[in-house]
């Protein structure tokens, strides 16, 4: 059987508990956002834990899957811009100071980390990793936007420009973390061609990691992949066969 616990926080950046659920016991660390809900349960009830159990039983792979806030922030219609981009701010601190502590408590020390996402989950996952390479050994971001104007409609304030990964890396100059980024060797960018995938974004976001000499992998799959977990499941698989 595979191994799976749930874990309870009592999050001091959101004022809210958080649920975070591990399955597996050895192997190199996914941090998995949730795609189309806040939920950290989605990935398990849409297939991708199952789809990924070979690597879960043999100790490949451990899944951390943690929930989002994304309804209760940039989705959110009942509230100022203001207020879902300080809300967005606090989950950056949740899982910095919160989720990744719990992470390293849990393998035995400072592990490697590789955040993993599709679709706003792929926005979570690139945008932890570019801000904080130091936490972070990789990230895989599938079928996503890395512009928060897409979700910010207009509204653009700091804490956007640094949460918005085509922004900020466009910029980017400091030595220590530019130079962080162009050692790490595990950035997979991924996208479908098919129905309501938007593969500009994935290829705008490579071409800004190019003009810093950032290293990464971009992989365009074609019109019979379209916005869905099936996809995000083959690739993800496909992925851990060949690079991981």
């Amino acid at each position: 059987m595979m191994d799976k616990k749930i874990y309870k926080i009592k999050s001091k950046a959101l004022g809210n508990p958080m649920e975070i659920i591990s399955y597996g016991h050895y192997g190199s660390s996914l941090l998995l956002f949730p795609s189309i809900t806040d939920s950290p349960y989605e990935n398990e009830t849409e297939g991708l834990i199952d789809a990924l159990t070979d690597f879960l039983e043999k100790g490949k792979l451990r899944i951390f899957s943690v929930g989002a806030v994304n309804f209760d922030s940039w989705l959110n219609e009942t509230i100022p811009y203001e207020k879902r981009s300080e809300i967005h701010r606090k989950y950056n601190k949740f899982i910095q100071d919160e989720v990744v502590p719990l992470i390293f408590s849990l393998t035995d020390g400072p592990s490697p980390i590789i955040t993993t996402g599709a679709a706003i989950g792929a926005f979570h996952a690139a945008n932890s990793y570019f801000r904080r390479p130091d936490l972070f050994y990789g990230t895989i971001a599938m079928s996503g936007t890395f512009n928060i104007e897409h979700y910010s409609k207009g509204y653009f304030d700091s804490n956007c420009y640094f949460n918005s990964p085509i922004h900020y890396l466009s910029n980017l100059e400091h030595p220590y973390w530019l130079s962080s980024l162009q050692s790490k060797h595990h950035v997979y960018i991924l996208t479908g061609s098919g129905k309501d995938e938007y593969p500009h974004n994935s290829i705008h976001l490579s071409e800004i990691l190019n003009s810093k000499g950032i290293r990464h992998h971009l992989d365009i799959w074609n019109q019979g992949y379209h916005h869905c977990f099936n996809t995000w499941k083959m690739m993800l698989r496909h992925l851990l066969d060949t690079k991981l």
